[in-house]
């Protein structure tokens, strides 16, 4: 009888044992000290050696017998030929080497934007990163989807765009300081199981769960009910969706008009109040708004607007708001109405008060930043200055050579010919897919790295199988989590796949410049040159981890390390020995600079601007529903749909789709009817669920299933079989200060299908020939 034999590992939903039996594994065992481990655990067994899997380099046959450019409609349409491994890296290098000598690096985007790995050495982001920078560079995509709103932001108001992504008050500094919580877009606990470079202890629900037994008051403003955990019994404000800042400007009247506005902070620590007050007070424009404005818009009593203001003055009050916020037409006016709140209020900078950012929306938010930071593959030197906000692909594919504004700055958008894609998945970030789909076929090439037959690998022209995290040796660690992880392979490659980092050490090779991009390094090499550059940087802090061979035997280490802090503590407490690195040191409630650019959609200071496409719109009367795209609790992002806890979670065979039940006897849908989700930009074929958890007037339809059109080769659009929201979704940016992803703010209408278009297709392999 074969023995099990067991490994370390981790991953982004957690650390975990990997068992394995007969060259297989069977399960994904968390660590018996996580105390809220994450289910999606389970998934991984089953996606390493699904049916998915990539079982040899692929190419589209037309391009294959016609090279670059030949039909591009094709993609995701056309059967793939399998070839060898050194012809396919042949075709890659020559064609990289094409389009550089010809066209200049600038030519290729290797944005490459997703999850990828939760190891630091095999993080397929990087590696290509590090690969393009030695063959003379690339063109990147600046910023994330999930906050670069914010980190545009931020600089102007704070001076620090860390403060969007993990730079928050710790819990100890909440635990028994906190006596009132508000959150904007609530705290997501199906979030929290997942954090970039894996997590050892999964601690946010137990940790809320105590500051609520000894005594603080949570509120959840959001459309959805379930947004903050029912155990903590909160308050729910169930506003309208997008306005958030409507009745943010309506809390800081109230607290202006009543007399509770901290003038004394307001005039210590912050510019520009006065001419934003005029604002708040209608002075400005003729309309001051107030409690009875903000309900007008976000559809709340005026009377529980008045008395959460006056609640919040009276305690210690700590505001949070979530990434989700700043994913919405002007995505900036709700953060900075957030700080401009929490200004007036007084509290910054105190145990239990103040404001932060995305608790929630990643597993160790709340954790104390070691101070040796993670370790990180270096990339290299940047050699080619040419870069887009990252969620701005298809206004770059479609307008090669035309201009556009982002952050005070005129740019242009380059010429893009080969498109190189290694660890994500676009066509599950990016916003209306139709589009994508068209923008996707003006590049001459398009190269894959991928595991599985992604919707991506699918529209490729050249696909290259790579391993999975299971299948090659790593180490896995995140700047806020005490534990590093040997990430030892636990199964051998599958059907022949190959780690990124062999794949772009063979290209490097034909493109001589094998030597600058290895260093000499085998993997194994470069697992213990970042163990040891973390290791010296540790000690440096006056903190001990033992030696490589000691680490690798034991399978982790624990940082020993405890820290608590307090946002703006230092600010606080002297604002002239510890400025922000804002222009005038201090929080800038109005910013001179963001006035100078003279963007309408983002003045100088934080405004309510109506979105195109909200409850409020004259749009609203064809799409009467706002559609709430948001991350799903049985996956991250697309990673694992193909999985056995995503595919448990389908309802009629797709995503669910939830809606209030006022909203479904309306049309009449039935709890798991097949329903149709559409707007102008699209159709899409989901399971209706009917919740009373979701604000009536709201649709909600998580993110990540994969994008399966019905019609692959569709000029014009197909609808989606499957579910995935960001075929409705809008594609420009939030203002032309951050230039995000405006996704939350889409309406649409839903109604029972009247035909169904069969199975989804896209958890079957597509054609291809051996």
């Amino acid at each position: 009888m074969t023995s099990d034999r067991t490994y370390p590992h981790t991953s982004h939903w957690g650390s975990f044992t990997a068992v394995v039996r007969d060259g297989r594994l069977i399960e994904a065992r968390p660590p018996a000290a996580d105390p809220d481990p994450s289910p999606l655990l389970a998934s991984i067994p089953g996606t390493v050696h699904s049916d998915l899997r990539i079982t040899a380099p692929a190419v589209r046959r037309s391009w294959l017998e016609q090279g670059p450019g030949a039909h591009p409609d094709r993609r995701g349409a056309e059967e793939f030929v399998e070839v060898a491994w050194d012809t396919a890296l042949d075709l890659v290098a020559a064609e990289l080497d094409r389009v550089r000598t010809t066209h200049g690096n600038q030519a290729i985007f290797g944005g490459s934007y997703g999850w990828s790995s939760a190891g630091r050495v095999h993080h397929a982001k990087t590696q290509l990163q590090r690969f393009l920078n030695t063959i003379g560079g690339f063109t990147d995509g600046r910023g994330t989807y999930s906050f670069g709103t914010a980190t545009a932001l931020l600089p102007h108001v704070v001076g620090d765009p860390a403060m969007v992504s993990g730079e928050v008050t710790t819990w100890g500094r909440l635990e028994g300081a906190t006596t009132l919580w508000v959150a904007f877009g609530g705290v997501p606990l199906r979030t929290a199981q997942s954090q970039s470079g894996g997590v050892s202890r999964h601690v946010q629900c137990d940790r809320m769960l105590g500051m609520s037994r000894t005594g603080t008051r949570f509120v959840n403003v959001s459309p959805l009910r379930d947004d903050l955990d029912p155990d903590l019994d909160p308050e729910w404000l169930a506003l309208r969706a997008n306005t958030d800042t409507a009745l943010m400007l309506g809390l800081a009247h109230t607290l202006e008009r009543d007399g509770l506005a901290d003038q004394q902070f307001l005039a210590r620590y912050t510019h520009g109040y006065a001419t934003f007050r005029r604002y708040l007070l209608g002075e400005s424009d003729g309309r001051p708004k107030d409690a009875a404005w903000a309900a007008g818009i976000c559809g709340l009593p005026e009377h529980r607007i008045v008395d959460l203001a006056h609640r919040m003055a009276a305690h210690r009050t700590f505001i949070t708001t979530t990434w989700s916020l700043q994913r919405a037409e002007y995505g900036e006016q709700p953060y900075w109405m957030t700080i401009t709140l929490a200004a007036m209020l007084g509290q910054i900078g105190l145990d239990g008060g103040g404001f932060s950012f995305g608790y929630g929306n990643s597993a160790t938010t709340g954790a104390a930043k070691l101070p040796f930071g993670s370790p990180s593959l270096p990339t290299g030197r940047r050699r080619c200055d040419s870069w887009i906000p990252v969620a701005r692909i298809s206004d770059m594919l479609e307008n090669p050579g035309s201009s556009y504004e982002y952050d005070g700055q005129t740019r242009t958008y380059p010429d893009i010919r080969l498109v190189y894609w290694a660890g994500g998945n676009p066509f599950h970030h990016h916003q209306d897919l139709n589009r994508l789909s068209a923008a996707w076929r003006r590049p001459e090439t398009v190269v894959v790295h991928e595991p599985w037959w992604t919707p991506t690998a699918r529209r490729a022209d050249i696909v290259l199988p790579a391993t999975s995290t299971l299948e090659r040796n790593d180490l896995g660690a995140s700047s806020r989590d005490r534990v590093l992880v040997a990430m030892k392979r636990a199964v051998e490659p599958q059907a022949g796949a190959r780690d990124d980092y062999a794949i772009f050490a063979g290209l490097a090779d034909r493109l001589g410049v094998a030597g600058e991009f290895t260093q000499g390094r085998d993997e194994m090499g470069w697992v213990r040159f970042l163990y040891d550059s973390t290791r010296e940087r540790a000690a440096e802090h006056d903190i001990r981890l033992p030696d490589f061979e000691t680490f690798w035997e034991r399978g982790e280490v624990t940082v020993e390390y405890e820290a608590e802090h307090t946002l703006l503590a230092d600010f606080r407490a002297d604002p002239v020995a510890h400025p922000l690195r804002t222009p005038t040191g201090l929080i800038e409630i109005t910013s001179d600079v963001v006035a100078g650019f003279g963007y309408d959609d983002c003045p100088g200071h934080p405004v309510w601007l109506e979105p195109r496409e909200w409850a409020g719109s004259a749009l609203a009367t064809t799409y009467p529903l706002h559609l709430i795209s948001n991350q799903p609790k049985h996956r991250l992002h697309s990673q694992l749909d193909l999985g056995e806890v995503s595919r448990a979670a389908k309802v009629a065979g797709r995503e669910p789709v939830r809606l209030n039940p006022a909203d479904a006897a309306q049309r009449g849908i039935g709890d798991g009817d097949l329903v149709e989700v559409f707007n102008g930009r699209g159709r899409v074929l989901a399971g209706a669920v009917l919740a009373d958890e979701v604000r009536a007037g709201v649709v909600q339809l998580a993110t990540g299933a994969w994008y399966d059109p019905v019609d692959p080769s569709a000029t014009d659009g197909s609808p989606d079989r499957h579910g995935n929201p960001n075929v409705l979704t809008q594609d420009f940016g939030t203002s032309r200060l951050g230039q995000g992803p405006s996704a939350h703010s889409t309406l649409v209408e839903i109604r029972v299908a009247d035909h169904d278009p069969g199975p989804v297709r896209v958890h079957t392999p597509p054609p291809h020939q051996r």
